[in-house]
């Protein structure tokens, strides 16, 4: 009879949390690094970024399609058949 081997548990990573975010330890060295290298704080560092990436979302918003003036729509009408 033969058994299958049992898994090995799954080790679940470690976050730490700043500014609302939750970071791995990977993470949250790499962003260390970079505050330093701008001479920042990490929590001063990750808000700028937080603020940079939501101003970034709301140029990247389409603009709302605006609706077809007059003289469009009458030409499309004229160029549709009967």
């Amino acid at each position: 009879m033969t058994t299958k081997p049992t898994p090995k548990p799954v080790a679940k990573p470690e976050y730490t949390l700043v500014a609302g975010r939750k970071l791995s330890k990977g993470q949250l060295a790499y962003e260390q690094e970079r505050a330093k290298a701008a001479g920042k704080s990490l929590e001063a560092w990750i808000t700028a970024k937080i603020k940079a990436e939501e101003a970034e979302a709301q140029k990247a918003k389409p603009k709302p399609v605006k609706k077809p003036g007059l003289i469009s729509r009458l030409l499309d009408k004229a160029h549709k058949p009967i």
